[in-house]
């Protein structure tokens, strides 16, 4: 049998990945979002975060809200963002480790109406269907985060939000993820719920077993609520996980690559945003960013086109060695 030879410079790829683009081509929207953030920028609503911009050397209109970000900062705040984040679990066998190439599993939410199984009855959901979801993602192995699956529709809208954090708090020991927060004070209340449970606000900061997503809203503004959010996460050293839901061809370009520019610079501005209130914050690179169905005016999120953006996305997330957090069909 012939004797092979060693390789010298061999790179081996385990599992399947999609390579969207080329390094050269993600520093061209790198360059390209520099340019938006700056040039255009991100309209603010939250008048404590636009101070935050402000005081650190952003441009601020505040006739128009308007917050152009230097190079410089968006640059250090990426540096400055940890690489990798600890989703932990009550039960630390749950535990999870988001960075670089490595791969864990969330439900999708959140969800308004549901099937009934026992009725087969289209309606909408309640508290005791979120305590019920999160029971079930319990359950499965292949699971590894609950992300609020539905939302508490028969709950007045100032509380739901935290009713619906004790349901699914009660009914899972995974790492719970918050994506229906409705204000800053509510976010603080809940970050409290999971220091209560981790046992103080250290120990939730050592093991951060609760975490919340907020939305930019696509094109290019944050809202005041998701500002407050950003800041209660960012001052408690909690993750925050910033994803845009930018439509292509309704929000942002019709291209792949002109909407991850829009994306990346509604995601890059919420991330500045928390390094400037808390340098070193742990942030998530996220996205449910789809295409926009112009015949039925829809967010068709089961697309192809949905699951290239994200092969783009966890892309770029490499790219700026930042955690990520994508959707799927």
């Amino acid at each position: 049998m012939t004797k092979m030879n060693q390789r010298a410079s061999y790179t081996q790829k385990e599992g399947f990945s999609v390579d969207m683009f080329t390094t050269e081509e993600l520093q061209q929207i790198h360059l390209a979002t520099l340019r938006v953030l700056f040039q255009t920028g991100v309209k603010v609503y939250n008048e404590e975060a636009l101070n935050v911009f402000s005081d650190n050397g952003c441009f601020v209109d505040r006739s128009e809200r308007m917050v152009r970000i230097p190079e410089y900062i968006v640059e250090d705040a990426i540096k400055s963002a940890p690489s990798s984040v600890l989703m932990a679990g009550r039960d630390p066998k749950h535990d999870i480790v988001l960075e670089s190439n490595r791969v864990a599993w969330t439900n999708f939410g959140a969800g308004v109406k549901l099937y009934d199984v026992f009725s087969g009855v289209l309606r909408t959901t309640t508290t005791k269907d979120v305590g019920e979801t999160a029971r079930v993602v319990d359950y499965l192995d292949n699971v590894d985060v609950y992300s609020q699956a539905v939302v508490a529709r028969d709950t007045p809208k100032e509380t739901g939000d935290l009713l619906a954090a004790e349901a699914f708090l009660t009914n899972t020991s995974k790492h719970c993820h918050h994506i229906d927060l409705v204000s800053g004070a509510n976010a603080r209340r809940y970050i409290e719920m999971g220091a209560a449970i981790a046992g103080g606000m250290d120990e939730l900061r050592k093991r951060p077993i609760v975490s919340a997503l907020i939305c930019p809203t696509s094109p290019l503004q944050i809202s005041e609520e998701g500002c407050d959010i950003i800041m209660e996460f960012a001052r408690a050293g909690v993750p925050v996980n910033i994803l845009s839901m930018a439509l292509a061809g309704g929000t942002s370009p019709i291209t792949i690559d002109g909407t991850l520019v829009v994306h990346n610079a509604e995601v890059l501005s919420g991330i500045v945003l928390a390094q400037l209130v808390n340098k070193g914050a742990p942030v998530i690179y996220g996205s449910s960013t789809s295409i926009f169905d112009m015949q039925y005016a829809t967010a068709p999120v089961g697309s192809p086109e949905l699951g290239m953006i994200s092969a783009g996305v966890a892309n770029l997330a490499q790219f700026y060695n930042l955690p990520s957090y994508t959707a799927g069909g």
